[in-house]
């Protein structure tokens, strides 16, 4: 129960949820004993009156005496069914306080988790997948509300009717008290048992269908590739063999399940046949009456549910203890990217890496060795370099998603980690690699850094980005939805709505990485001419494999291996005769034999 404590504090945030909880329960409690002793008292008057009617058989005093009699029955009757009614209102309450109680837990705990997840570097997403972080806040709190919500009402319901119930059945027999309890314990027992193994089958079931799910999944999402290579048949072959394995898991699951019923039907008839030995050698003591073996017989169905949910409620709280474990792993990891003076000031961009080295914490790769260069505000800088060089690291860097393993990186002469992050992140406008739109309109997509975006923003930005006619020609323009991960459009489609998401922001630092990738000559010119007027009185730093694109840029480093092995401008760069001309001439030569492939 030590992984359960961390929710006590939700717990205390809800204790008078958790208070009026138990006293409706104790309330129904009592409703729900009562009716017992009606039962007693109404069958002892029928016993004990029915030789007193039969002695006036054949006079006018039998009527008279059975309107009497009949009368209090009705009494009896009505009684108990107001009994019954209350017990239902107040059951009512018990779910109002305690299931609501473990809705808003689970409400609170996914936002912590949730909050929590935000708050952790890239590097902790990187060393779990996805499918994991979203079970841990959508399965695992699941099971962790079955707990606070669930588990603690029948516990409750439990241990107060325990409390209530056996002391007024040990005043009245103690013997008869021991006879119709013995039974339950192995009915607990049983069950827990039981619930294990339904519990572990029916997990076993979940990750077959979720394995048929994936099939599916990629046999639809591949099904172009699939017709392409001709292999429907093998495809229905692996289905049909998973679903093999689902049926068998199915029917395994069934098996066990048809147990239930049957062991708490056999230990609930057990302990009632008790009930009425012992009872019946109890009334023929004269010790006892038959309305007491009644009142026994209803206390021992009374308790027999709460007893069986002691095995389920067992179960649940070994589950939701495994589900905690997991949150409390994750909720421990603290991020390293933290501020150091929480300084929050508009910058002007002036960006300067003194002899920074890089090294990624998952992997142990060094991607950057001793790299050193400044960028004056309103400045640009060309990053040029093979895949895996380590040019979007350095993008990484200034955005503070990484910090340097060694050196000194500085925004307008303050240290980075100095800036809140949340100010700085507000003030640098990032064109990623690997473009992310959601599943929303394009206008959303575009203003998804503001508060709030207004028509001409997104035009003007789509228009700079070079996808405004793109957009127009849409049935919906700017109102069109793009799907999930933007699949409704083209990859130059995206990787421009993705520019023009950063430059909406009006960013005091512009980071380009590897914008252009996606699009086309006649369009990256296009973009190109474009970012000219939007990098005036802008940082920006271009990261690219085109030497088209980082020609723009007022300083050109060119990266290797994690080594800047040239730099200066564009110009002296050529007249210099390295890596650099190296790699401009053959982007030369590969667009000449593109435009000669073209009729």
């Amino acid at each position: 129960m030590k992984e359960l404590l961390y929710l006590n504090k939700y717990l205390l945030k809800y204790k008078w949820h958790l208070i009026w909880g138990l006293v409706f329960v104790l309330i129904s409690n009592a409703f729900q004993i009562l009716p017992a002793q009606l039962v007693r008292h109404s069958i002892d008057l029928v016993v004990d009156n029915i030789k007193i009617y039969r002695s006036f058989e054949g006079s006018l005093l039998q009527a008279t005496y059975f309107s009497v009699f009949s009368k209090g029955i009705l009494i009896y009757a009505l009684l108990i069914l107001a009994m019954a009614l209350m017990r239902g209102v107040f059951l009512y309450f018990v779910r109002q306080t305690l299931i609501v109680m473990s809705r808003l837990i689970e409400y609170d705990l996914k936002n912590e988790i949730f909050e929590h997840y935000q708050s952790l570097p890239v590097s902790f997403y990187k060393r779990n997948s996805t499918g994991d972080l979203m079970n841990r806040i959508s399965e695992d709190v699941g099971r962790v509300r079955m707990y606070v919500g669930p588990s603690i009402m029948y516990g409750l319901q439990l241990i107060t009717l325990f409390a209530m119930i056996i002391p007024i059945m040990y005043q009245v027999s103690p013997k008869l008290t021991l006879y119709s309890l013995v039974p339950l314990p192995f009915l607990s027992v049983a069950i827990f048992y039981v619930n294990n193994i339904i519990e572990k089958r029916s997990e076993e079931i979940q990750q077959s269908q979720s394995r048929l799910s994936i099939l599916v999944q990629e046999a639809f999402s591949g099904i172009r590739v699939l017709k392409s290579f001709a292999r429907e048949q093998e495809s229905s072959a692996g289905f049909a063999a998973e679903s093999e394995a689902y049926k068998h898991q199915s029917i395994r699951l069934t098996k066990v399940d048809a147990l239930f019923y049957p062991i708490v039907l056999s230990l609930v008839g057990l302990s009632v046949v008790l009930t009425v030995y012992a009872g019946s050698v109890e009334v023929i003591n004269g010790s006892l009456s038959i309305g007491n073996i009644a009142e026994f017989i209803i206390y021992v169905n009374i308790l027999t549910w709460p007893v069986t949910l002691l095995g389920w409620t067992t179960s649940q709280v070994k589950r939701a203890e495994a589900s905690q474990k997991r949150i409390n792993e994750f909720l421990k990891q603290k991020t390293d990217i933290v501020s150091h003076a929480n300084t929050e000031r508009s910058i002007a961009g002036a960006i300067e890496f003194e002899k920074v080295f890089f090294t990624y914490p998952d992997t142990g790769v060094q991607a950057l060795k001793n790299i050193s260069f400044s960028i004056k505000p309103g400045q640009s800088l060309g990053i040029i370099g093979t895949t895996g060089s380590g040019k979007s690291t350095i993008a990484s860097l200034v955005s503070r998603l990484y910090d340097a393993t060694a050196g000194q990186i500085r925004i307008d002469t303050l240290p980075i980690q100095d800036y809140d992050l949340v100010s700085l992140r507000k003030q640098i406008g990032v064109v990623p690699q690997e473009v992310f739109l959601f599943s929303d309109t394009i206008t959303n997509n575009i203003g998804f850094g503001l508060t709030s975006i207004n028509k001409d923003q997104a035009i003007q930005a789509a228009k700079d980005a070079d996808v405004y006619e793109n957009i127009h020609a849409f049935p919906q323009g700017f109102a069109t939805r793009v799907g999930e991960r933007g699949i409704t459009l083209s990859g130059g489609q995206k990787q421009r709505v993705s520019i023009a998401r950063a430059i909406v922001r009006e960013p005091k630092i512009l980071i380009l990485d590897d914008a252009l990738s996606a699009v086309d000559t006649k369009t990256e010119n296009n973009i190109l001419n474009n970012l000219k007027k939007i990098m005036a009185n802008r940082t920006t730093i271009i990261i690219s494999h085109r030497v088209s694109s980082a020609k723009l840029a007022n300083h050109i480093l060119v990266i290797d291996d994690g080594e800047i092995v040239e730099q200066g401008t564009h110009d002296s760069l050529i007249a210099g005769g390295g890596v650099y001309k190296e790699l401009v001439e053959k982007q030369m030569q590969t667009e000449e034999v593109r435009s000669e492939d073209i009729p």
